[in-house]
């Protein structure tokens, strides 16, 4: 049921004494963000956020008008159900929003989680509320030509054995929904051959990608301006490990489009593609260390819809570099004004320009809230306010060499305090993912803030560093287990080497993939930790394959299948588990099904291991079903386990002389 609730300002943070040498209490990791979600009204008159008011209470929205801050704020709750973050204005008064309710107990198989998801609507002048009789549908794009209308999408039934390529061609129905008559009409009906389907700002169709059966090719299409006919514009086979995304059109050049791809090299680049010809032309940016992480968007959406504005890229963190002068000025500007300002974002911008919603978010800032209007810059909130920046720990950016010679990166947060430290090595899950440690990291300042180094090596196999760095994880046979857990060992001994890091008080924590590297780090017989902890880990590499062996394909299926041919499987070497394991699992788990858990610990039963475990009931696989419950659960187990049975908050025994991190 969807309710609204009465005005009045009321903002509460749970205060608790804190000196600087002491760490937060487990209570300001577990809430979950204070404050999200801040989006502006198209006339920047009023603002909306989704705030919670309690532990372990779940997000209300508030509605503030902008000029004046001081009085309290519109409410409205979504019990029983619970507001995703972010709202959608359609105009000056009205938005859409996304709700959630925990309907089942028990998943209904892999990747078939126990949550329903409906929509609403808000009147703020007439203050109602109401849920959309439509079926769940996500919000594509605002259509700001066309009053009370924008651009939604449907799901639609995907073929049998085609589920890996749906993946990528998101064959979606979509329509132009009419949020006054709470009607839709469809605009066009994805398919296969030919769905991903962009639209421009009056709701035209301007590019799309199919799938081309009888070649096993994905086709990129295009639509000429002023037609409704589609235009190939490009082919990559299904096996290529090759990247072609299309960004948008090129402002300076007809029938071009702005490209992210690799176009033969290494590393991803930004390139304009003339898709009349359909030849690559002019060479945008392109790294010889990292890929071009993307295109940048002008920050007025209303004004500047399709603007493309410069590109990114993250290493040590992550840079912008500007086409626009306009906005490269603006956002210089807002870097000189907000404190302490690290990845600044412009999260909502008024019509008129004048009226901006900025964000500022880095490993020291939960994220920070800004509003700018009339001149005037006011702090509406920091997402998690009683974390101070002082009290949070710096993040360096490590690069090292393997034991085989490859240069592994990797992201160290340092601790208050002398060294040599106790380190927690933390991979990421995927594997194949581009971590975004330039961001906060919860789980590594929680772990910092108590006096341990943590290191986030990204192993090989990791995205950002090119195609040849990817595939040395799996092309000549799986280094799951070898050569990337080696990466993880090497990083320690690295930071152990540099006098950082005590050799007998480290520890390795990770969660799904990075589960499964802390059970191979349990089992490994040159052993240089003291303990692991394996959350949602994959304990079994062939029943994990099998959940979804049907599903995959091309270079995906190569990537995916060398981990049932040559990686190290965890329940097969449970049995060589040598230091004291805690392994923590949802009993919700979609991705990475219970089953695991179950299997593994019966094998370190039968091997006569002991163990400790934790089950989180209720949550599923993803960081955003783990509630305040949850959270004070695994911190707590986490920092007894790392203190008390692997002896971590020992004294250091080595007496090193502490070096630079790099």
């Amino acid at each position: 049921m969807l309710r609204s609730i009465g005005l009045g300002l009321l903002f509460i943070i749970f205060a608790v004494e804190v000196t600087a040498e002491e760490p937060y209490p487990l209570d300001y990791w577990a809430r979950r963000d204070a404050v999200s979600g801040v989006s502006l009204s198209p006339d920047g008159s009023k603002f909306a956020l989704m705030r919670i008011l309690e532990r372990g209470g779940n997000p209300i929205i508030e509605i503030y008008d902008s000029d004046n801050l001081d009085e309290g704020p519109e409410r409205i709750n979504a019990d029983p159900m619970e507001f995703l973050p972010g709202v959608v204005w359609i105009d000056n008064d009205i938005f859409i929003f996304s709700a959630r309710q925990q309907v089942r107990k028990i998943i209904e198989g892999f990747n078939q989680g126990t949550y329903e998801f409906k929509n609403g609507i808000y009147d703020t002048s007439k203050r109602k509320l109401g849920q959309i009789r439509q079926d769940y549908f996500s919000v594509e794009g605002l259509l700001p030509n066309k009053p009370d209308k924008i651009l939604v999408s449907t799901t639609e039934g995907v073929p049998d054995g085609m589920q890996a390529i749906a993946r990528t061609i998101r064959p979606r129905a979509y329509w132009e929904y009419d949020t006054k008559r709470n009607r839709k009409k469809l605009l066009m009906r994805g398919k296969i051959s030919l769905g991903n389907i962009r639209f421009d700002r009056d709701g035209n169709a301007i590019t799309a990608l199919g799938f081309d059966r009888g070649s096993d090719e994905y086709v990129y299409y295009w639509r000429p301006a002023g037609t409704k006919d589609w235009e190939e514009m490009y082919r990559i086979h299904e096996d290529s490990f090759e990247s072609f995304r299309v960004a948008g059109p090129d402002p300076v050049a007809k029938n071009h489009f702005l490209v992210v791809a690799h176009n033969g090299f290494d590393k991803l680049g930004i390139w304009s593609y003339d898709a009349n010809n359909k030849k690559f032309k002019d060479l945008i940016y392109r790294r010889n260390d990292v890929d071009a992480r993307g295109l940048l968007y002008h920050s007025n959406r209303w004004a500047n819809t399709d603007d493309i504005t410069g590109i990114s890229w993250c290493k040590d963190k992550c840079y912008r570099e500007f086409f626009d002068a306009s906005e490269e000025a603006l956002y210089r500007q807002l870097e000189a004004l907000i404190p302490n300002a690290d990845r600044i974002s412009i999260s909502g911008r008024s019509k008129d320009g004048n009226t901006l919603i900025v964000s500022n978010n880095g490993p020291r800032d939960p994220g920070t809230y800004y509003l700018i209007r009339n001149g005037k810059i006011s702090k509406i909130s920091g997402r998690k306010p009683y974390l101070e920046h002082d009290q949070l720990a710096p993040v360096e950016y490590v690069e090292y060499k393997a034991r085989d010679g490859k240069t592994i990166g990797g992201y160290v947060t340092v601790p208050k305090g002398e060294g040599p430290f106790p380190l927690v090595v933390m991979p990421h899950g995927g594997p194949f993912v581009d971590e975004t440690v330039y961001y906060f990291d919860e789980w590594a300042q929680m772990l910092a803030n108590h006096g341990y180094m943590v290191l986030q090596p990204q192993y090989r196999g990791s995205l950002k560093y090119g195609l040849d760095f990817y595939k040395s994880a799996f092309i000549d046979g799986s280094e799951a287990g070898h050569a990337m857990q080696d990466d993880k060992d090497d990083g320690a001994l690295h930071l152990v080497k540099k006098g950082l890091v005590d050799p007998d008080r480290i520890a390795m924590f990770g969660w799904s993939y990075g589960g499964y590297a802390a059970l191979i780090a349990a089992s490994r017989e040159d052993q240089i930790y003291q303990c692991a902890i394996a959350g949602a880990a994959v304990s079994d590499m062939r029943m994990q394959l099998n959940y979804y062996r049907y599903q995959l394909r091309g270079s995906q299926k190569i990537a995916q299948l060398s981990y049932r041919d040559g990686a190290v499987n965890p329940i097969e070497v449970a049995n060589k588990v040598n230091i004291p394991l805690l392994i923590v699992h949802g009993d919700s788990d979609q991705r990475v099904p219970p089953e695991h858990f179950d299997k593994y610990v019966d094998e370190l039963d039968r091997a006569g291991i002991s163990y400790k475990k934790l089950i989180l009931e209720g949550a599923d696989h993803f960081s955003n079903t783990l509630f305040y419950h949850h959270k004070i659960s695994l911190y707590e187990s986490m920092l007894d386990f790392l203190s008390n049975d692997c002896e971590l908050k020992k004294e250091a025994t080595t007496l090193a002389s502490v070096g630079d991190v790099r």
